[in-house]
């Protein structure tokens, strides 16, 4: 051996007759069954192949696997095996001339064939599938860096590659305990066939670049669907861990965007194999971080809402499609309901991967899909449009809860949008009691910026606050702003969520908690006076009892008053507020336990039915809170003032004035100065002290506006019918003599040929211009 390899790397140019005589030489000796000259032959071959690596090694080489060939192709389990060892040596050696000519297909087909190995004897077809494995591992080496050599991430070389790794994987008994680290069989191990395959698969898609991520991820898909292992999900699991660790992470959307059109092709499989696959799809999600979604964010979420849709219709259709012919399967709503809370677990998980303004985006995404009836949203009607829609409503509130769980942004401004902002208020106001606590719950999730919000979940009357050991910071002036712009819009919706008769503990407990929530991470002086304004209002809905509240309700929002003002009282460590709020609470514990929470809030309430009866000193009252509070430099005004809530949707134009009111402003100061418009007062110099002056007045004018709406509103509601209809009358009379004026202007008599009108008095009279042509002013136009 020493004599011929000297002789081979001494004459270069002799080497392929040297790989065509023992070639010649091993093909026949396997023909003819001597094995141990076969075993010779390959060695020599070897030794020769490692020795030289000259430029005409090129046509040994064809030689060489020709003989590989031959022997991967008897039906001796250990020639393959000697066949397979000579590959992977010679796929270890770099060659230094590409070849254009040379084809792996077979070697693809055969090692293909070899892992999937079904000998009668467990130890040779383990060492068969090892082999098989290995060969297909030197391939890849062999071929996955040289661009001038077969492209082994061909689909036709994928297709047989990649199921044939995870073939192997598959006969894992324990994949829940693997870890997902590669260095994971130690050398004194004996390897199983498992190990070899992920470690294999792992170095396939490690080396796999942007382009060729897609068919190697196909047959992965492909082969999870062939072999049903989407349903049990833990080696569908598994795999995908082995994928996204495996990949470069710039690739990572690229399986997400696979997985998600897999999603979408299977969207008629059972609910099972659907939740499966969006469970995959969680689990790479938080793996990939922040690469998972890539660029299509709201394409990933638009998918994912679109399947919780079509889940929903099959739950309440009973079949998939029936003009598909696919009808005749059975729908198991427990299923659907599965897959449902599958799709909301993974729009969470890949929230929660996204930037702060991403998150943010997603938000009002998918606030905009939630069909609300004063929305552009299409409301079906009939009782399956109604349950439709409900199911719909709730689905996509609970989708948007696990993404307000995972955000954290210090300005509530950019958190929440206007135009976002209403929406969601808006479904505050359903009659759906369910709908109306995800709603709490999700604006809860806002506020919290501290991680407060557990020490409110039991509403209790607690002696010392510091127990609670509260996270407080000062309220930030992004904060201010916010409450200036959004604040009377959301006391105005707890005051109407308070008047709900199917208001169960849960949405006490949501409504204690947003309250104390509110007055910890966004109160200023004047939230918390207008907070108390509000909890004395709420007061007032139980004692007055207008809507008919049950007695449990009546109970539940009495003590939710007495809970609040205790705590908000020690956060304002004004002494005299507490001794108040104590004395009263005190009293209720004597005489009326049922108004607090320790007797209300529990799973059987005591509750009275003599609520019409109690006497003043149980209740918190406004004057003496005012009076209290006012001492130490509180707006006691303010306080004093009753909050009445708007009832309409006035607040959202409550810092301008309609445009009605501008123009007959302007016609009324015009109308009064026009004999004297030439002797008219100069104008008023505006200075930074008029500003400020006007900025002060503003509250002392919304609370007269307010108090006059009230007047209003009590006239019509109180006053007899005739002197309603009397002034009602009145103003009707006023307008239609108002319009007669108008028409009488606008509509005169056809103007002569001439272009103009002869007046009595013998002048000529411009003719009127017709109203389609007339110019109105700017404000008068809509």
């Amino acid at each position: 051996m020493e004599k011929l390899t000297f002789y081979a790397l001494s004459a270069p140019e002799k080497l392929d007759r040297i790989g065509a005589y023992l070639s010649e030489r091993l093909i026949r000796d396997v023909s003819r069954h001597r094995y141990g000259y076969v075993c010779i032959a390959m060695e020599a071959l070897d030794q020769l192949l490692m020795a030289c690596h000259c430029q005409s090694i090129n046509l040994f080489v064809e030689s060489f696997l020709k003989m590989v060939a031959k022997l991967l192709e008897s039906e001796k389990p250990n020639l393959q095996i000697l066949g397979t060892n000579s590959f992977v040596k010679f796929a270890n050696i770099e060659e230094d001339t590409p070849s254009y000519h040379r084809s792996y297909d077979f070697f693809v087909s055969r090692f293909s064939e070899m892992c999937h190995s079904s000998h009668d004897d467990l130890d040779i077809r383990t060492k068969i599938r090892m082999s098989g494995i290995k060969g297909l591992q030197g391939v890849v080496r062999k071929t996955v860096n040289d661009e001038l050599q077969a492209n082994i991430w061909d689909p036709q070389h994928m297709d047989k590659i990649v199921p044939s790794l995870l073939f192997n994987l598959q006969h894992v008994e324990d994949t829940e305990s693997r870890s997902p680290s590669p260095l994971q069989a130690t050398e004194k191990e004996k390897e199983s066939p498992t190990e070899l395959a992920e470690r294999c698969l792992r170095e396939l898609l490690g080396r796999a670049a942007y382009g060729n991520i897609k068919n190697a991820i196909k047959p992965v898909l492909i082969h999870l669907d062939n072999h049903s292992l989407w349903e049990p999900k833990i080696f569908a699991t598994c795999c995908f861990r082995i994928i996204m660790y495996s990949i470069q992470p710039q690739h990572s959307h690229l399986v997400i965007q696979q997985l998600l059109g897999h999603l979408d092709a299977n969207s008629k499989s059972a609910a099972t194999v659907r939740a499966g696959i969006v469970e995959v799809l969680s689990e790479a999600a938080v793996i990939a971080a922040s690469g998972s979604v890539g660029p299509t964010v709201l394409e990933v979420f638009n998918t994912l809402l679109r399947q919780l849709r079509l889940s929903i219709d099959y739950a309440l259709t009973g079949s998939y499609d029936c003009a598909a012919g696919v009808s005749t399967k059975i729908i198991k709503e427990h299923e659907e309901r599965m897959f449902q809370e599958a799709v909301i677990k993974t729009i969470g998980s890949f929230a929660s991967t996204l930037p702060t303004y991403q998150q943010s985006e997603v938000m009002v995404f998918i606030m905009n899909k939630v069909p609300l009836p004063s929305s552009q949203q299409s409301i079906e009607a009939g009782k399956a449009g109604e349950n439709r829609n409900r199911l719909t409503q709730i689905m996509l509130l609970k989708s948007l809860l696990q993404v307000s769980v995972g955000f954290q942004c210090s300005n509530m401004l950019t958190a929440l949008p206007s135009a976002f902002l209403d929406r969601l208020l808006s479904a505050a106001l359903m009659e759906d009691a369910e709908i109306r606590l995800f709603v709490l719950e999700i604006l809860i999730s806002f506020i919290d910026r501290h991680g407060n919000r557990q020490k409110f979940s039991t509403i209790s009357t607690i002696s010392d606050i510091s127990v609670l050991k509260l996270k407080v910071d000062k309220c930030s002036r992004q904060d201010t702003v916010f409450m200036k712009k959004h604040g009377q819009q959301l006391y105005r919706h707890i005051y109407l969520i308070c008047k709900e008769e199917s208001n169960i503990q849960a949405h006490y407990e949501a409504l204690y908690s947003m309250l104390m929530l509110i007055s910890i991470e966004l109160a200023n002086e004047e939230v918390v006076v207008d907070l108390i304004r509000l909890v004395l209002a709420v007061q007032e809905i139980a004692q007055i009892n207008e809507d008919n509240l049950t007695a449990y309700n009546r109970c539940a929002l009495f003590a939710l008053g007495a809970a609040y003002l205790n705590l908000i009282s020690q956060l304002t460590t004004v002494p005299t507020f507490c001794q108040h709020i104590h004395e009263v609470i005190q009293m209720r514990q004597k005489e009326a336990p049922y108004l607090l929470p320790e007797d209300v809030f529990v799973e059987r309430p005591r509750l009275s039915k003599s609520l019409d009866r109690l006497g003043p000193e149980v209740f918190f009252w406004q004057s003496k809170i005012s009076e209290v509070l006012g001492g130490s430099g509180y707006n006691s005004d303010r306080l004093s003032t009753p909050y009445i809530p708007q009832l309409t949707d006035e607040d959202r134009l409550s810092k301008r004035k309609s445009i009605g009111e501008t123009i007959s402003l302007q016609v009324e100061v015009e109308s009064r100065n026009s004999p004297e418009r030439e002797q008219r007062a100069p104008a008023e110099e505006i200075t930074y002290e008029t500003l400020k002056k006007a900025i002060v007045d503003s509250v002392a004018v919304e609370e007269q506006e307010r108090e006059r709406r009230r007047q209003v509103v009590e006239k019509f509601q109180k006053a007899p019918f005739e002197e309603i209809a009397a002034h009602c009358g009145a103003r009707a009379t006023l307008l239609q003599s108002k319009l007669n004026q108008i028409f009488e202007i606008t509509i005169r008599p056809p103007p002569s040929p001439s272009g103009t009108i002869t007046a009595a008095y013998g002048q000529p009279q411009n003719h009127s211009i017709p109203v389609y042509e007339m110019k109105f002013p700017d404000l008068c136009v809509y």
